[in-house]
């Protein structure tokens, strides 16, 4: 299917986008996808000792669970390709006290770490981000070691997702689509064919719905436009372009306020499978502490 943007600006865009919403992105968002995240954590059971890389990390959610998970005879290697998100991550892990956690920039179509080397790895509405998930999920298979686990969070269908009209509301104020081909993952079974493509197997699918509670416009709307995906496209909007686009959004999900307040339709798509021990014979890479990481972002 062909690409409405460069895979380069398209990284970008995410990049300096995630930046900005790093400061807002737990506050509005850590509820709202909580049930996503521990759905996806049950279904890929990190365990005591294993190595564990969770792409997309973003602030922190997913990694450390995991690294509750895993203990202290494990380790878990977050990578976003976000800096700032990275940096809330790290202050947070230092709040925590959790130590078996560590964070690096790259992004997940060219992973800077050796084939063989992890157990599972995790992506937590990461996948729909980027240009090419494929070849994502080719490199999260070559990192893993035979019979090594993958667990993976989308959203589902755009037509369950009360919210996706912020999209073409975003994308008519801008030269290039935001986030091309975001519901893609979503639709039908495509993750699942995506997974088999990869050479996994023992593929398990589960579509959860969801309602995104927001306490008033204003925190509907910050978590649309500030706190999530498009935050590089509103920051550069003037106020007159801000004043419309949340007119037109707040007109979208008019349907779902409750008093003051929203209670907005969503729905997830979670995937688990296992990495073909077959196909992954004669792989073999360090552990996390072995393995030197760079900042290999665009």
């Amino acid at each position: 299917m062909q690409r409405t943007m460069d895979a380069r600006l398209q990284r970008r865009i995410q990049r300096y986008g995630w930046d900005l919403a790093a400061s807002d992105y737990e506050t509005l968002w850590q509820a709202q996808l909580a049930e996503a995240h521990s759905t996806l954590l049950a279904l890929a059971s990190p365990a005591p000792g294993e190595q564990v890389l969770d792409i997309a990390c973003g602030t922190g959610l997913v990694a450390f669970d995991a690294a509750r998970a895993v203990g202290p005879d494990g380790r878990v290697l977050g990578v976003d390709l976000s800096g700032r998100m990275l940096d809330a991550a790290r202050h947070r892990a230092e709040e925590l006290q959790i130590s078996n956690c560590s964070f690096a920039r790259m992004h997940a179509e060219a992973l800077a770490l050796p084939d063989a080397s992890f157990d599972l790895v995790l992506c937590a509405l990461g996948l729909m981000y980027m240009p090419d998930p494929e070849q994502a999920l080719r490199e999260i298979w070559r990192v893993l070691r035979p019979g090594g686990r993958v667990g993976l969070a989308v959203w589902g269908e755009r037509s369950r997702c009360g919210w996706s009209a912020l999209f073409p509301i975003v994308d008519a104020e801008v030269a290039s689509e935001v986030c091309p081909l975001f519901f893609r993952l979503g639709q039908q079974e495509t993750l699942v064919g995506l997974c088999a493509d990869a050479n996994f197997e023992a593929i398990e699918h589960r579509r959860i719905a969801t309602m995104l509670s927001f306490a008033d416009a204003g925190e509907a709307c910050n978590a649309a436009f500030v706190g999530g995906p498009v935050a590089l496209a509103w920051s550069r909007f003037s106020d007159e372009v801000r004043a419309r686009a949340r007119g037109r959004y707040l007109d979208a999900i008019r349907s779902w306020r409750h008093g003051s307040g929203y209670r907005i339709p969503g729905e997830f798509v979670i995937v688990a499978a296992v990495a073909s021990s077959t196909a992954a014979t004669g792989r073999a890479g360090p552990t996390i502490e072995n393995t030197s990481l760079t900042d290999t972002c665009d």
